[in-house]
């Protein structure tokens, strides 16, 4: 059992860590609703380190979606890097011997040389977001070389999961169908970007788990989170429409193609694997049926 903070904690993937956390017995602390905007504040941040006093940080308050980040470049660089930072020296003055596990983007490797992606391939970050994901990485880790915090920097790729913000692939296929099957359409069609892209998704449930064991085990490092397989948007509609038990149609939309749009990422969990246990244990196929569940909900 630990003294947990938890910057991110109202967020999709923070409320299921929140609960993860209280399920093991952790006294958990989460920052207040308005993380993002305190925790750009240093002394807002450093007060909030002190208060908790915790045993372990985990990092996850952040300007997370790619979109939104094209249309505010310069604010999701700043914001992202800031915070991290402010959090970083935050731990260093008033906990530094927390562990921190800093989260970051399988979106940091951009274009993949190889897949699946190991945590030893260069990043190229492809768009604002992930240069702000990398950028905040590379903060955490010189905190870690200069001042001897120890910092774990998790490479999250794709997650998702019921209660996911239908900003996400997934929890928009889900809820567009959902609103067709309530409406008890024969068929269904499904706006969406480029059919074509894969991406790497693991169940949010795991995440956290993955998250708690690296916190356990304590050594710094980087190590990426995810499934190892990747799905296309085609293949994810497919699924939910057998799930959904009706034709669903997918229709491009041209305002939801990105510039800089990277064909395929797929990471591997090896790392992880060999240094916690962890494995994904929750079927795409759940994750994608619980989604759909909780809307029609």
């Amino acid at each position: 059992m630990s003294r947990v903070f938890i910057t991110g904690a109202s967020g999709f993937a923070g409320a299921y860590l929140v609960a993860a956390c209280e399920a093991a017995g952790d006294t958990v602390l989460p920052a207040p609703r308005s993380a993002q905007a305190n925790l750009a504040d240093p002394a807002v941040a450093r007060r909030l380190v002190a208060e908790a006093r915790p045993d372990v940080v985990y990092h996850l308050a952040a300007r997370a979606h790619v979109g939104e980040s094209w249309a505010d470049p310069l604010g999701t660089l700043a914001d992202n890097v800031a915070i991290t930072a402010n959090l970083m020296e935050a731990v260093r003055h008033e906990a530094p011997e927390a562990v921190v596990v800093s989260v970051g983007s399988g979106e940091e490797y951009g274009p993949p040389e190889t897949v699946p992606t190991t945590e030893d391939a260069p990043l190229r970050p492809q768009n604002p977001y992930a240069v702000s994901k990398a950028s905040s990485g590379l903060v955490a880790r010189f905190y870690a070389d200069a001042h001897g915090l120890r910092v774990i920097h998790a490479r999250a790729f794709n997650h998702s999961g019921p209660g996911q913000k239908t900003l996400y692939a997934i929890a928009n296929f889900a809820m567009q169908i959902a609103k067709g099957l309530d409406a008890g359409e024969p068929s269904i069609t499904v706006g969406t970007g480029n059919l074509d892209t894969r991406r790497d998704y693991t169940d949010v449930r795991d995440i956290v788990r993955a998250y708690r064991l690296l916190a356990e085990r304590g050594e710094p490092g980087v190590f990426n989170v995810c499934s190892g397989v990747s799905r296309s948007a085609r293949e994810l509609i497919a699924a939910l429409s057998e799930i959904a038990g009706v034709p669903v149609a997918p229709e491009v939309d041209p305002a939801k193609l990105r510039a800089h749009e990277v064909m395929e990422i797929r990471g591997s969990h090896e790392r992880l694997r060999a240094a916690t246990g962890w494995a994904p244990e929750i079927p795409l196929e759940q994750t994608l049926r619980d989604t759909l569940a909780s809307f029609r909900a």
